[in-house]
């Protein structure tokens, strides 16, 4: 097993007590997927990009991006101000099974099930409000990759 340097610093980070820190280690599966996904997330955000969009009340548009890092935490600076609940709440699924594939070494592209979610609403033509549509993926990133995006995220997605 790797140096626990990636699992002391998340048990910091979450507040674990000592013997909450014994505890989670007993679980090798547990320490090999924080080991991981932390290397992972110096290069490697999920990236999802609204494909399609109509009648959208958070008036989420086609090429608009939300970006969350590889432990599946938004990024607000890469994300619109408003989001919908209801395309949000689609990422569970995408978002475990990248980093399932993350933290057991094989390529995260490579999912087969909701490679694109679609918000729960149905579109005004089946008794329903609006639709859109999103495609989730696993974008490579450098440091300076992401500080670049940063910087136009607030006039691009507002």
């Amino acid at each position: 097993m790797e140096s626990n340097s990636a699992v002391n610093g998340f048990a910091k980070r979450v507040g674990y007590s000592p013997d909450e820190i014994k505890t989670f280690k007993e679980g090798g599966h547990r320490v090999r997927h924080v080991e991981r996904l932390s290397a992972a997330s110096q290069s490697c955000s999920i990236q999802v990009e609204i494909v399609g969009s109509e009648n959208c009340n958070s008036r989420h548009t086609i090429g608009q991006r939300l970006v969350l890092d590889a432990d599946g935490n938004f990024i607000s600076a890469l994300c619109p101000k408003r989001v919908c609940v209801y395309l949000v709440s689609q990422l569970n699924l995408p978002v475990a099974l990248i980093n399932e594939r993350l933290s057991e070494g094989l390529d995260p592209q490579d999912f087969h099930f909701a490679r694109q979610i679609s918000c729960q609403d149905v579109g005004v033509e089946c008794m329903g409000y609006g639709k859109v549509v999103a495609k989730v993926e696993v974008v490579r990133r450098s440091p300076a990759t992401l500080l670049r995006q940063s910087r136009g995220a607030s006039s691009k997605n507002g």
